[in-house]
């Protein structure tokens, strides 16, 4: 309980975040393990948020200001907390996802990170590296927010065959994943097409990339290396790969064959075959 007087509200978005949990908290002259009780919590927990030991999430975050009454102060805090925890060298995409009009992506091997699940996301982020993987989990999950602004963006991707037999966290976790990406087939704003095997040579054979379109300002392309990004307006480079995007999603199968394509992966690679848990993965 220490920790709690000396916590610096300037020194972070999740410093400030437990700063302010804590004043509405004592302001309602409630205890935490209070709060926690009336949230559904531990009063652990709530001591670990307003510590900024701990991440919260935004069902917390939804639950704590209607029992405090903060007129959604921590729901629109905790975006902003996410935000921060994004790893450095990918704060600037994660700020381009936020303020794009239209997002086109190309995924050479798995599932894009606006589109992944719990379990599919877990998975990816657990490889070699499982420390703190309920907090990075959260953290990429809460970019998925975007989709629930009141002006979503636009999202297409094209999504090479490879990265629906590329069995990532196992047969559960990827009939999971592959209904996941079916649950947007009636979505416009949300379009998944898949490149076939059968196209053979294609113009993404350099590797995934990522075009942010916006309503007024240059459009961005953004490459990926292990470890770092590389966001780029050059507009020659823009206009290379907007046009390498033409003729891929040209190549690529419709939406609707997309999806049978996509269901009968999920049915022949990652059918029941005794196990019991067939639904998506949220």
């Amino acid at each position: 309980m220490t920790h709690i007087n000396v916590l610096d509200p300037g020194a972070s978005p999740l410093d400030y975040y437990g700063f302010e949990l804590r004043r509405h908290r004592e302001a309602a002259s409630l205890t935490q393990r209070q709060l926690g009780d009336i949230v559904n919590y531990t009063g652990s927990l709530v001591g670990q948020i307003e510590t900024a030991r701990k991440l919260p999430t935004p069902e917390f975050s939804e639950r704590v200001d209607a029992a405090l009454g903060t007129g959604g102060l921590l729901s629109r805090l905790v975006d902003l907390v996410m935000r921060s925890q994004v790893p450095a060298w990918f704060q600037q995409v994660a700020e381009l996802e936020g303020r794009a009009a239209e997002i086109c992506t190309f995924q050479t091997h798995m599932i894009h990170g606006l589109l992944q699940t719990d379990a599919y996301v877990r998975a990816v982020l657990g490889t070699l590296d499982p420390n703190d993987l309920d907090d990075r989990t959260a953290v990429r999950l809460a970019r998925q927010r975007i989709f629930e602004k009141e002006e979503p963006p636009v999202f297409w991707t094209v999504l090479s065959e490879a990265a629906l037999h590329q069995e990532i966290g196992g047969r559960d976790t990827m009939r999971g994943q592959l209904a996941h990406l079916l649950s947007f087939e009636n979505n416009p704003r949300i379009n998944v097409q898949v490149l076939p095997f059968s196209v053979g040579a294609h113009p993404g054979l350099t590797g995934s990339f990522n075009l942010y379109r916006f309503a007024k300002d240059p459009t961005i392309l953004y490459t990926e290396r292990y470890g770092s990004g590389h966001p780029t307006a050059n507009p020659e480079t823009v206009k290379d790969c907007s046009l390498r995007y033409d003729h891929l999603r040209a190549a690529a199968l419709s939406l609707k064959d997309s999806a049978d394509l996509i269901r009968r992966v999920m049915e022949e690679c990652y059918g029941q075959q005794g196990h019991t848990d067939d639904g998506p993965v949220a």
